[in-house]
């Protein structure tokens, strides 16, 4: 009897193991954390206890919501956590600290997205967009949970004559999960050396815009959109907004991230005439840190200068087409 315990407690421990080690690797963030605290066999009250002792003050509350899905660490006191985290649970380096890239996406939560990033940014630049984002949707007194779900969500991004992102629109259907829903917070990140100061926002249909809040060094602008209408939980929306850029240099790819797994996304992308790719490809990632993959060639529709992807059913992570010029 002793050896038939100890193999059902080696056969626990390897699939607590392997289970940690698949959500490490792929994600996403509270799944990894969940799986790290029960790998180690500490209730929460005595991870609270250890970050205590890292000088870092996080609630069993807040801990909870992290490892639930609820809420994401992004203050910079809570990305400090997630450091402390990493060597209280024994975990390598960056193995929490990246799987946090995938927050940077529409998830339909908290009604924010994201818009298009530049091959060249960093995931250190990626922190800081997160923290300046954060910062912006407490202004806007954005909700964690904003109480809608994307059923569908359809982007047209406008290339340039210069090569540059001139600006994209979005159509959206969502669905309310709670009653009392009245808005949309929309996040626009523009490429490297973009001025969100001179991005103008447009309400195009069964909305109108509302606040504006701009982060000049990271790029990050937030709308608020307003449908006029208060939802009741299972009702569904329709509503098309625009943002306009073309203040930034050459852009060669566009990226979406997502948070969580939703509705159907449909990306297309159309260049100006006097400025066509030699060959674009579509691709995924796990998170900013992580490498990609799911390349797949796309071809450019010659007569309407466009290409595009669509994704049936969108998955933790992020999405999208990038190109090469001549």
């Amino acid at each position: 009897m002793p050896h038939a315990t100890q193999h059902a407690d080696a056969a626990v421990v390897a699939a607590t193991t392997a289970e940690l080690d698949t959500a490490l690797r792929g994600g996403p963030f509270h799944v990894a954390l969940r799986a790290a605290i029960a790998a180690r066999g500490l209730p929460l009250q005595r991870v609270q206890h250890h970050l205590s002792r890292y000088g870092v003050k996080v609630g069993v509350t807040s801990l909870s919501y992290w490892q639930q899905g609820a809420r994401r660490p992004q203050r910079p006191e809570s990305l400090r956590a997630v450091r402390a985290l990493e060597e209280i649970l024994h975990l390598p380096d960056e193995s929490l600290i990246r799987l946090l890239a995938d927050a940077d996406g529409g998830n339909g939560g908290n009604g924010a997205t994201t818009a298009g990033q530049s091959a060249g940014r960093s995931y250190r630049s990626f922190l800081e967009a997160t923290g300046a984002l954060e910062q912006l949707l407490v202004e806007l007194e954005c909700p964690v949970d904003g109480g809608l779900h994307t059923l569908g969500h359809h982007e047209r991004v406008r290339i340039g004559a210069r090569r540059e992102l001139l600006g994209r629109e979005s159509q959206h259907i969502v669905r309310a999960h709670r009653d009392g829903v009245d808005r949309f917070v929309a996040v626009h990140h523009g490429d490297p050396g973009c001025a969100p100061e001179r991005m103008a926002v447009h309400a195009l249909e069964n909305c109108r815009a509302g606040r504006v809040r701009r982060h000049h060094d990271t790029g990050v602008l937030v709308a608020e959109f307003l449908f006029d209408t208060r939802l009741r939980a299972g009702d569904t929306f329709l509503f098309r907004y625009g943002v306009e850029d073309g203040t930034a240099d050459v852009c060669r790819e566009y990226v979406r991230g997502f948070g969580a797994a939703g509705g159907q996304y449909a990306l297309q992308i159309r260049f100006d005439e006097h400025a066509l790719p030699v060959r674009c490809h579509r691709f995924t990632q796990h998170s900013a840190a992580a490498p990609r993959g799911g390349r797949q060639e796309l071809p450019i529709s010659g007569r309407h200068r466009s290409v595009h992807l669509v994704e049936p059913r969108v998955r933790s992570g992020m999405v999208g087409i990038g190109w090469d010029w001549e």
